[in-house]
């Protein structure tokens, strides 16, 4: 997902005419408003709010920006980090038959239920980030998750657990999720790639230190002090950011509508779908069974939690530097090619070298790439649709990914092999490979669009980042469209794509 300078202005982000004046002369999309003297604070924690003309304030890129980077991490420490802990605790329902009436498929079905719903409350969580802001929608997601682990420490029935661990836990998930997934990329240009990893490689000290410390507390003190203190603790630090959450909606002119009809009807927005469907398998799949994986390969309980350890890990340092690489290498290019490695990392490593120890610690090294999509989602995603595009974007985004994350464990342990050893999952690996391949295919073509887009519109690269932050310049009329067809010539759309696919080019 080399720096720029410590600061910059924005381009402006106010909102213009639907179609493009007729000219000769290739669209410019780099113009700015002049900030009066009535202009208002940068941070925006009222509800966000739509209106014809809105004005992007200058600002130093970074500035607070850097206090949200830091507040987001913690979330994501404490949301996803500790989400990917389940693992562990999957790890240990399997072998200590301690939930009434559940089998391995349920629990398996718990844990992309987590994230599924997550998901699916995603419009829900946009529409009060609209109505009531950005730090109630926090707060509400902090209560909601510190309730579910408190539930969850007196389940021991299969429909208590539900309720609790999966549906429960995951609307906090999804609550505290959409409240700070948008925040980041509000605040730098330049460095918008690098600071949006660097807040989603929490996640990865998230899941490094509860993969650790749930196997500890579980053996030590039982899995129901395990859950309560969890609940401790995530409420504690999360209910805490959400006192230095300051968002940037008004200024970018943020529109929070949780569906945009217009956006089914972009093939590039289906490109940018399929990247993250076929992605989000093989990383659920990865995360959720690396520790039974272990654990079946006939290594210990201890040796599966520091396997899990290492995958969040890599997560945790890789994210920053996949971030700087984007923002030096290009989003879309990162992207794909960090998808495609995860592709050959499960076909290679996690089958030749994951039988022994030490090999599955180098594959659980490449938990970076499994998880590329949480930190490039959002600066892609820009990309595609544009800042003020962003939030209704993501929302129909992640409701459509909500069934592969429901099922992807629940096709893993469905794949299993009826034997014993490492063996078990050789069906599991390859079908994961596949999807990071199909991932990698999606984010390619969609790189290829842009390609075409960009010579269409005559944008170089700096004209390029100043277009996000206008969707008509991304999305053009259709009389700007006419006119880009006659740049084109007659060219066939199938030739430009799979040309521009061996196109070498900073995306």
């Amino acid at each position: 997902m080399a720096l720029g300078p410590n600061s910059s202005k924005a381009p402006a982000s106010s909102r213009q005419d639907a179609n493009f004046p007729p000219s000769d002369q290739v669209p410019r999309t780099d113009a700015r408003v002049a900030v009066g003297p009535d202009s208002k604070s940068l941070s925006d924690e009222s509800p966000a709010e739509d209106s014809d003309a809105v004005q992007e304030v200058e600002f130093k890129e970074g500035g607070y920006g850097w206090v949200v980077v830091f507040g987001v991490w913690l979330v994501n420490m404490h949301t996803w980090g500790v989400n990917s802990s389940y693992a562990i605790f999957l790890a240990y329902y399997l072998r200590s038959g301690t939930i009434i009436g559940a089998s391995p498929l349920f629990f398996a079905f718990i844990g992309g239920l987590s994230v599924s719903t997550a998901l699916l409350v995603s419009p829900l969580a946009t529409h009060s980030i609209k109505i009531l802001g950005t730090r109630i929608t926090l707060f509400i997601g902090v209560v909601f998750e510190a309730g579910s682990f408190i539930g969850a420490s007196f389940s021991t029935h299969a429909w208590q657990l539900l309720l609790s661990q999966g549906i429960c836990f995951g609307i906090g998930l999804g609550f505290c999720f959409t409240a700070t997934v948008g925040v980041v990329p509000q605040w730098f240009n330049k460095r918008r790639s690098f600071a949006n990893a660097l807040a989603t490689g929490g996640s990865g000290f998230g899941g490094l230190t509860y993969a650790l410390g749930a196997n500890a507390m579980i053996s030590n003190l039982g899995l129901e002090w395990a859950f309560r203190i969890l609940a401790i603790i995530c409420f504690v630090v999360n209910g805490c950011v959400c006192l230095i959450m300051k968002d940037r909606n008004k200024a970018v002119g943020a529109k929070h509508i949780a569906f945009h009809k217009d956006l089914f009807y972009q093939p590039e927005y289906w490109l940018f779908v399929g990247w993250g469907f076929f992605g989000i398998i093989g990383y659920i799949i990865v995360v959720f069974s690396i520790a039974d994986y272990a654990i079946q390969a006939g290594f210990t309980s201890d040796q599966a939690s520091l396997a899990s350890a290492m995958f969040n890990l890599s997560q945790a340092l890789g994210r920053p530097a996949i971030g700087l690489l984007s923002d030096r290498l290009g989003r879309m290019n990162v992207a794909g090619i960090g998808t495609l490695i995860a592709s050959v990392a499960a076909f290679f490593l996690w089958i030749f070298a994951g039988k022994y120890f030490a090999g599955l610690i180098i594959y659980a090294l490449f938990g970076a790439v499994a998880g590329i999509l949480w930190p490039c989602v959002g600066p892609v995603a820009a990309e595609v649709v544009g800042l003020q595009m962003l939030p209704a974007a993501l929302s129909v985004y992640w409701i459509i990914l909500v069934f592969p994350a429901t099922f992807a464990e629940v096709i893993a342990l469905s794949l299993k092999r009826e034997m014993i050893g490492a063996g078990v999952y050789l069906n599991v690996q390859i079908f994961t490979g596949f999807m990071f391949f199909a991932s990698f295919l999606s984010m390619w073509l969609l790189r290829s669009w842009k390609i075409r887009q960009m010579e269409s519109l005559g944008l170089d690269e700096k004209e390029q980042e100043a277009a996000i932050h206008n969707a008509a310049a991304i999305h053009p009329s259709e009389e700007r469209k006419r006119e880009s067809a006659s740049v084109r010539g007659k060219q066939n759309i199938v030739v430009s794509y799979l040309t521009n696919m061996f196109v070498m080019k900073r995306l």
